[in-house]
């Protein structure tokens, strides 16, 4: 959690939300051991300030829509506060907790809605119409051509209708438009992705590792590195990338079971078959897992995921039910 909060922020930001907190917090402090009827008034402005310079931070980190809907729910909050805080401050209390509810209560007054374009591209989706699904979100495109979200959306639908090219240009201008780190990382992750799904691992590699490096503490682009590598064989840095996906916590049975799958192969590979085995008992605690990926194996939209996943969680079954043993895994045959 600490480890997203502070990529979600970025290095600069972070630090000066830091020295903000370190400054006022001292300085308020200092002013416990003085006495005066100014002293109350000046530690509530000391809040306000740390409070609006947090506000400020956060909201250099948001898109417009994001930052003006913060706005719309803070500004009111805090002038509530900073009156009750000069003017009422035996009712300083009172006034916090309506500036809370205030907040809350906006929150959802401002909730941001889809535009029109997703809600259609999702109908045709449904009914697995995708050329009319790619229109909807080309007609958004046109009216907002920087917004690297709708790329990533369009791109999803192509990949679902097996149009990796089309995909791969989408999401390498989404790299292009993308701004902050977490965005950026989504791009080029879901960039490697359609590279694995097209069989090109070189470049598929090459995006993962930017992915990685701009979001390290998130699991899926430790996951994704590790499924490349264990493709190009790279056993050893598989070994690294895929231990490290799972102290991350992978919340989805489905993904640890391919883990534990990856990691045995690993293993058998470099000739480790104790170690091999060992994963085989985890593949077996992960049997949930498989179930949830015949189910989406099953969908009508699911032929690039087949192209990509089916032998493995084939495999993965068969050890698990103890039709092969590890040693299959070693010399290129599964």
């Amino acid at each position: 959690m600490i480890k997203r909060f502070l990529n979600f922020l970025g290095p600069a930001q972070a630090q000066n939300l830091f020295f903000l907190l370190a400054i006022t917090g001292t300085i308020s402090l200092v002013l416990n051991a003085v006495e005066g009827e100014w002293v109350r008034p000046v530690q509530t402005l000391l809040l306000i300030i740390f409070l609006g310079g947090a506000a400020v931070i956060f909201g250099s980190r948001l898109d417009p829509f994001a930052r003006g809907r913060w706005i719309g729910a803070l500004l009111p909050a805090f002038g509530v506060i900073l009156l009750a805080g000069f003017f009422f401050p035996s009712r300083l209390g009172l006034a916090m907790g309506a500036a809370f509810g205030w907040i809350i209560a906006a929150l959802f007054l401002f909730k941001p809605r889809s535009p029109m374009e997703y809600q259609n591209a999702v109908k045709h989706l449904r009914k697995n119409n995708y050329d009319d699904a790619v229109k909807a979100m080309d007609m958004l495109i046109k009216q907002e051509p920087t917004k690297a979200n709708h790329y990533r959306f369009r791109a999803e639908i192509l990949r679902l209708w097996g149009k990796l090219d089309k995909a791969k240009r989408d999401y390498e201008k989404m790299t292009q438009l993308a701004k902050d780190t977490p965005e950026k990382a989504v791009a080029f992750n879901g960039l490697a992705e359609v590279l694995l799904q097209a069989g090109n691992y070189p470049a598929a590699h090459e995006a993962a590792l930017k992915a990685y490096d701009l979001a390290p503490g998130e699991w899926v682009t430790a996951y994704n590195l590790g499924m490349i590598e264990d493709r190009m064989q790279e056993s050893q840095a598989a070994l690294e990338h895929l231990n490290l996906a799972l102290r991350l916590k992978v919340k989805d049975a489905r993904h640890r079971l391919l883990i534990h799958f990856y990691l045995a192969r690993a293993h058998s590979r470099l000739g480790d078959f104790d170690a091999a085995r060992a994963e085989v008992a985890n593949i077996v605690k992960q049997r949930n897992g498989l179930k949830e990926w015949q189910t989406i194996l099953e969908s009508d939209q699911a032929e690039t995921l087949r192209v990509v996943l089916a032998d493995d969680i084939k495999a993965a079954e068969a050890l698990a039910d103890g039709q092969i043993d590890v040693t299959a895994l070693s010399d290129g045959r599964m």
